[in-house]
């Protein structure tokens, strides 16, 4: 009998040896995995967080004037040139195909090509945008925005003409530089910038009490700067060959390059326009300048998480790496450390606006009552926040679906029960 038990304890000894090496191998894998993850995630966060940043700091500045310069900024960073944002967006993001196979296959110099084609498209969709910005305050009426806050937004998107035209630029210059891995590039300008952008706001904004037209002119010239900025560092270093100058290869083939680009700027356009319909249907509310103040409010530090969850889902190439060669393992980890570290980061966020939401809404207005509606919609926004830090990681898009079907859902409830309760009344008269 003595015989036969040796082995069995022997083997149990040597499972839990095994057990315990395989855990210390899956942590130093873990290890190893994650520090690739931020050596392509950082960057890309940092840079989604200073730029998405430029209008966040603008809308703050705004807050501390009035609740209409708020609402105006509000409404005119999110429906008008979001609406902008998204089709420029859209329109770049055929791009990265187009350039990430050219530099595949080392045709480094078609790269400078695609980037100037893309130039001509989204120059000219700019143009055709235009007429958006000049009759914005009736068509923000026809949706049924009120016309104080209308003709307010629709001033300031007049003002804000050249960030249109900025992102027709900056959008083919980022992706030209992504496709070459050149990150660090794009996250050092775009945080010299908001440093300055900071400033000049307060300077102008506050200090000089130019009041909007200076918010418009610090983040016009802060857009404009990040384009000088990135060109200048093309034109200088030549991108090892991926830019000789300027050719009249770029008006060759410009119908195929804009069916690709007009896919994907259907798909982006439509997640973009979730927040455009919220902040106009919320105009519809028989106060509205308190509750679309709050829900922008809301939405601004959603977006601020939203970048972060970007950034992670740039990263998220690292498993089209591993399965490419073939090591279904490590992409299987990869998935695993990303969701992991994006989880981690939107519990912590989702606790901060727990712990904060009586004072977070102070940052961005003076108003106690903005502040209390702001204040309501904490536990909706904590929630929202921890989901969509996971959401974009798997799905590989950016959306904030939840938030928005919330707000949507409650502000449709506000708006359309006290004219049921009308016709209600009415009913019961007969």
């Amino acid at each position: 009998m003595a015989t036969d038990t040796v082995p069995l304890l022997n083997d149990r000894d040597g499972n839990d040896i095994n057990k315990g090496e395989k855990l210390v191998s899956w942590v130093k894998e873990f290890g190893s995995e994650s520090k690739r993850l931020w050596h392509i995630a950082g960057p890309a966060i940092f840079t989604a967080l200073c730029q998405y940043s430029l209008g966040a700091f603008t809308l703050t500045f705004a807050g501390r004037l009035s609740e209409l310069d708020l609402a105006a900024v509000s409404v005119e960073n999110s429906v008008i040139a979001g609406l902008s944002f998204g089709v420029m967006l859209g329109m770049g993001s055929a791009l990265e195909t187009l350039c990430g196979q050219a530099y595949g296959a080392g045709r480094l110099r078609m790269l400078g090509v695609y980037m100037q084609r893309s130039w001509v498209i989204l120059l000219v969709t700019a143009c055709l945008l235009v007429p958006i910005y000049i009759w914005s305050p009736p068509i923000l009426v026809l949706f049924g925005e009120t016309t104080e806050i209308s003709t307010a937004a629709g001033k300031f998107a007049l003002w804000m003409l050249p960030q249109l035209f900025a992102y027709a630029l900056n959008f083919p210059l980022q992706k030209f530089l992504q496709a070459q891995r050149k990150v660090m590039v794009m996250a050092w300008i775009s945080a010299m910038v908001l440093v300055l952008h900071v400033f000049f706001s307060w300077l102008l904004i506050l200090k000089l009490g130019w009041g909007l037209i200076g918010a418009a002119i610090t983040l016009n010239t802060s857009w404009w700067l990040i384009v000088i900025g990135q060109f200048l560092y093309i034109l200088i270093t030549k991108s090892d060959g991926a830019w000789s100058g300027f050719s009249w290869l770029a008006f060759v083939d410009l119908f195929g390059f804009v069916k690709l680009s007009l896919a994907s700027a259907i798909m982006l356009c439509l997640e973009f326009w979730y927040l455009m319909m919220l902040i106009v249907i919320t105009g519809h509310l028989s106060n509205p300048l308190v509750p679309v103040d709050a829900i922008s409010i809301c939405m601004n530090i959603n977006g601020w998480d939203a970048m972060i969850a970007i950034g992670f889902n740039a990263a998220i190439v690292r498993v089209s790496n591993e399965l490419g060669r073939g090591n279904a393992w490590l992409a299987k980890l990869s998935v695993i450390v990303v969701s992991i570290t994006s989880v981690s980061i939107g519990i912590v966020c989702m606790i901060v606006v727990f712990a904060t939401r009586g004072y977070f809404p102070y940052l961005f207005t003076t108003s106690e009552a903005v502040a209390e509606e702001t204040t309501k919609l904490a536990i909706l926004l904590g929630i929202t926040v921890l989901l969509n830090s996971l959401q974009p990681v798997l799905s590989g898009k950016y959306r904030l679906p939840l938030f928005k079907f919330l707000c949507l859902m409650s502000v449709l409830q506000m708006t359309l029960t006290p004219k049921i309760e009308h016709y209600a009344a009415k009913v019961r008269l007969f």
